[in-house]
């Protein structure tokens, strides 16, 4: 093992976050049972507010970020992990509080790794990354709640996102209609490719309700945006029907009315990919394998490297990202 590896490390100066490519010391490394020479990384809405000193998710600097990576095993002290084993993090709280993959080594506990299963090679786990196992995750919920491909349109707010494309290419590929929301009128045909049955301009849905219940129009939705366009679904969502809640764009705030819950039997199922269970983490990864199309996955990737992350740290929480970024860190 080398004595420096190459990272982005964000140093705080006057409550100023700056990022910038250093060699780090391999002992610097936190502590950990299994070291991954990292292959791949990529870019969430998280990552953007990170690197930028948003929201304070960062407290100890100097710090790595990257919530997401793929490697290879290089050294293991867990019994589940050995040498030259391909692996993939997501959650954890990884790039938060403990250093995460926009470097070329990291060390973890193993109990936060997935074993990548058949089908899904390392820059292939990246394009998928958090945001593809949170639109899985999605997916799956609603239909543990009762969401059956008969019942009507799929609403996906910020459907152009990372979220947004996997959970739309997800369940296209699963026979349910689509209804995908954007604010990016430019987007509507790489929607429609990615199989989405009609495309929603976001102003039609971003202004609170008038009314706490409107006509019933969606089966099921998967919203990554909260704040007013939540409040406005909500009343146009079926009897019996379920949102599930997993990203905050439009904001944290909820205002609405306990009419849709108590007089159509609306359910808000909340998100949660960073500690999900590694039992139900396992499950949903081999729900990956199987139903997301990997040409339709392939279609919504832009490639880059690790000197391309600060800006387009900067240009993913301006809206400016689309799909999925695969950051190559290492060749593997």
């Amino acid at each position: 093992m080398t004595e420096t590896f190459k990272a982005i490390l964000l140093r705080e100066a006057d409550r100023k976050v700056t990022a910038a490519i250093e060699q780090v010391p391999v002992e610097d490394l936190p502590e950990g049972d299994v070291t991954v020479r990292v292959a791949y990384t990529t870019l969430n809405y998280k990552d953007g507010m990170v690197m930028n000193g948003i929201g304070r998710l960062v407290r100890d600097y100097p710090h790595i970020p990257g919530v997401d990576f793929s490697g290879i095993v290089e050294s293991s002290e867990h019994p589940d992990y050995q040498p030259g084993d391909k692996v993939v993090l997501t959650g954890w709280r990884v790039g938060e509080i403990h250093w995460g993959g926009y470097g070329e080594l990291a060390r973890v506990s193993g109990d936060w790794l997935v074993k990548l299963p058949d089908g899904i090679g390392l820059d292939d786990a990246m394009a998928i990354g958090t945001a593809g196992f949170t639109a899985m995750l999605s997916v799956d919920t609603l239909e543990r709640h009762g969401l059956q491909k008969d019942q009507g349109d799929v609403l996906i707010t910020g459907a152009a996102g990372g979220v947004g494309s996997v959970a739309t290419a997800i369940l296209a590929n699963l026979g349910y209609s689509v209804a995908g929301s954007t604010g990016r009128p430019e987007q509507a045909s790489y929607l429609t490719d990615l199989g989405a049955a009609q495309v929603i301009d976001r102003a039609e849905l971003a202004q609170a309700p008038s009314r706490p219940l409107a006509g019933e129009r969606f089966a099921g939705c998967i919203d990554n945006v909260a704040g007013p366009t939540l409040s406005n679904v909500l009343t146009q969502m079926k009897y019996g029907s379920a949102v599930a809640a997993v990203g905050l764009a439009g904001g944290n705030e909820l205002h609405t009315t306990v009419l849709p819950f108590l007089l159509r039997g609306v359910s808000i199922l909340g998100i949660d990919s960073v500690m999900c269970p590694k039992e139900r983490r396992l499950g949903i990864w081999k729900r990956i394998a199987t139903d997301l199309p990997m040409q339709k996955l392939h279609h919504m990737i832009e490639r880059h490297t690790l000197e391309d992350l600060p800006e387009l740290g900067k240009k993913i929480l301006e809206g400016g990202v689309r799909g999925r970024t695969v950051i190559e860190v290492a060749k593997s």
